[in-house]
């Protein structure tokens, strides 16, 4: 083998970048409240908590192919009438990303979150267990359903447009 026939392979090798690079990750903002303290913590004993998770993703461009990624996540626990805790994060991450424009919104919306999603989850359980409760451990979230349900709505809000 020659020197020529390696060398475009290196320069090839060299020139291609990573699809997806994570630069930062950060909380955002982050908020914990127990409205109901001390006397939530005797009636938990004899009811079972009602706990609402609603995870929300954004993103915006920051700079060409960087762009800024945020994992908007609250948790509500409810006994009976009253609200044990409400814990808020907004978690985000600066990522470059080297994908066609057409995979750039799956990139976006899906990959990135979760990238993010672990860390998050910790950020929560820690948080609802430093504020006196059992951690709330989140289930995995399904980013591809949804972006599918995003992109549904989308369309379906194009057609009413239309109509």
């Amino acid at each position: 083998m020659s020197d020529d026939t390696q060398e475009p392979v290196a320069e090839e090798g060299a020139a291609k970048l990573p699809p997806i690079q994570i630069n930062a990750q950060y909380i955002k903002d982050l908020s914990f409240e127990a409205p109901a303290t001390p006397g939530i913590f005797s009636k938990m004993q004899s009811e079972a908590p009602d706990v609402t998770i609603n995870v929300d993703v954004n993103a915006h461009p920051v700079q060409e192919r960087i762009f800024e990624i945020q994992l908007h996540i609250r948790a509500t626990c409810a006994v009976g009438e009253e609200t044990a805790f409400i814990s808020e994060l907004v978690y985000g991450g600066l990522f470059t990303i080297n994908v066609p424009d057409e995979h750039l919104q799956p990139m976006l919306l899906i990959e990135c979150p979760r990238l993010l999603f672990p860390f998050a989850r910790n950020i929560i359980a820690d948080t609802t267990r430093d504020g006196g409760f059992p951690p709330l451990m989140m289930a995995p979230v399904d980013f591809v359903a949804m972006f599918q349900n995003q992109a549904n709505a989308a369309a379906a809000a194009k057609k009413e447009a239309d109509a």
